[in-house]
């Protein structure tokens, strides 16, 4: 299928960085064997379970081979006791599987939505349902070695937290089925883990009601008892947060973004997400650092601001990529507009695409690691959700945020369709195959389907704005829109549907708007 993304901008220093990312992404297309494959980048060489089956959905606009290779090829080694990899290395054309940890689980939606993006072939669907139906049942027999309900992650790199504090001096791998006795506080009760699980049973849900195989209420029964033991076992109510346990079953008091992870894996409640968002996101001594989303809260005693490759302070490119489901999940969208904003400023028209961010100014840490394509990825979403045209599993998201009267046009190519959002003054235009879908004035996303009728309109800027609707069949609507509302569309009539509190304050936003000094 042919796949290709424009975009022209009268904004010089937005135009710039778009270049940039879309140069550098392309140094990140390799060969394992005959096997078209995205790998990570910025020196890192192969591909990984936390990043690339992730990795490669996003870049599927642009090279459904390689993304679907992304996908295939950990599912293809995954072993007969279901166990996936958590790497795999090309030497010289022959690959080798890494089974000593996990490195993370960003890989059902991604390999879900490649379903749907290519021609919806059952062959593929059930090799994946076989898949996570596989390493699920491999966790729930392996990874709750205590039998209290709760998995467990059993080394650092099981969660990909590279040289994190929070493990003191635990071991970076840990193969086999056989638990950590005595080794540093290990195994952990893990948050990351129950979100796995939870994401892996609900797609298994989904799944199943497309192979009408009887199923579906049987896997979201199971997710939602995943999500009822997070909650009891590792969420603490007065401080509103989920915290790991460590082989004492005892809480560890260390506040971490994993909580981010688990909402992006959609673990949490709409009140969880709700409270974590308020209490700790968006608070300044915390993660709303003027580089926001340090690993671990910047007034922990865990927390360090080392620069290259420590998941124990400095805000990372690969959160900013899990970010955007993680606020998604929960209709977060002006939340994922100020986080957004700040990656592609500390980026720069000069496209510092690092691995890690300083905490405090915004500086580019190992500046001449620059190809990282975590960061990279996330900052083509962003520019896509805030001004073009996503291409969902079934839906279109079409992005109108304010952009300073500077015109610009967003192009998407997708097989025989090619869908455009053109912006001239406060005005956005779509278009599908050359014809005239709709018109919307700015701060919002309009979602349709893939013929572009429209569902739904989402408040995604920081500030309301009174929006108004033109359809090409004449009809015309208009409401004040402010941040994470959610209007339905009915027969020509906007009807609030949602309303997601954001918790921003005018002092926060003032803040939020200071330019970083990068420095």
């Amino acid at each position: 299928m042919k796949v290709e993304v424009t975009f022209q901008t009268a904004d010089r220093a937005l135009q710039k960085l778009y270049n940039a990312a879309e140069e550098k992404e392309k140094h990140n297309i390799r060969y394992f064997g005959d096997r078209k494959v995205l790998v990570e980048g910025g020196g890192y060489n192969n591909i990984w379970l936390e990043t690339q089956p992730m990795g490669g959905g996003m870049y599927a606009k642009r090279d459904m081979e390689a993304a679907l290779n992304n996908q295939l090829l950990f599912m293809e080694y995954q072993k007969e006791n279901g166990r996936i990899p958590g790497m795999i290395v090309n030497r010289d054309g022959v690959l080798d599987p890494k089974y000593d940890w996990f490195q993370g689980f960003c890989f059902p939606d991604p390999a879900f939505s490649l379903y749907f993006w290519n021609g919806e072939n059952r062959d593929y669907l059930l090799k994946l349902y076989h898949t996570l139906k596989a390493i699920d049942e491999y966790w729930w027999t392996y990874r709750d070695s205590d039998h209290d309900g709760c998995l467990e992650t059993w080394c650092i790199c099981d969660t990909g937290e590279d040289n994190c504090t929070r493990f003191f001096d635990a071991p970076g791998f840990w193969g086999g089925e056989e638990p950590p006795t005595g080794v540093a506080k290990l195994p952990y009760e893990s948050m990351d883990y129950m979100a796995y699980s939870y994401e892996a049973r609900k797609t298994l849900a989904a799944i199943s009601a497309i192979l009408d195989n009887g199923e579906e209420a049987d896997w979201e029964q199971k997710a939602e008892a995943v999500r009822k033991k997070l909650r009891e076992y590792l969420w603490i109510e007065d401080k509103n947060a989920c915290y790991d346990r460590d082989c004492q079953n005892e809480f560890m008091d260390i506040l971490l973004h994993n909580n981010i992870r688990v909402m992006h894996h959609g673990a949490f409640d709409q009140e969880m997400a709700d409270r974590f968002i308020a209490h700790h996101m968006l608070n300044p001594k915390e993660f709303w650092t003027p580089m926001p989303l340090p690993s671990i809260a910047v007034n922990d005693a865990f927390f360090r601001n080392n620069e290259d490759n420590d998941w124990s302070g400095q805000p990372e490119g690969l959160t900013y990529q899990r970010a955007i489901r993680a606020m998604e999940n929960y209709g977060h969208y002006a939340e994922l507009t100020m986080i957004g904003k700040k990656l592609m400023e500390a980026a720069g028209e000069e496209g510092l695409f690092t691995q890690q961010y300083d905490p405090f100014t915004g500086r580019p840490s190992t500046p001449h690691k620059n190809d990282y394509g975590p960061t990279i990825l996330a900052i083509l979403e962003y520019i896509e959700r805030f001004y073009g045209v996503h291409v969902d599993k079934t839906e279109l998201y079409w992005g109108c945020l304010p952009g300073g009267g500077q015109s610009r046009v967003y192009r998407q190519q997708w097989g025989e369709h090619l869908y455009a959002m053109v912006h001239e003054g406060e005005w956005n235009t779509a278009y599908l195959d050359g014809e005239e879908l709709f018109s919307v004035s700015d701060g919002v996303r309009v979602v349709t389907d893939r013929e572009g009728r429209i569902g739904r309109i989402a408040g995604i800027d920081v500030e309301a704005h009174k929006v108004t609707v033109r359809t090409a069949q004449g009809a015309t609507a208009s409401a004040v829109i402010g941040p994470n509302e959610v209007f339905a569309w009915r027969d020509g009539s906007l009807c609030l549907e949602a309303k997601i509190p954001f918790a921003a304050d005018e002092a926060l936003l003032k803040e939020w708007r200071k330019p970083l000094p990068r420095q």
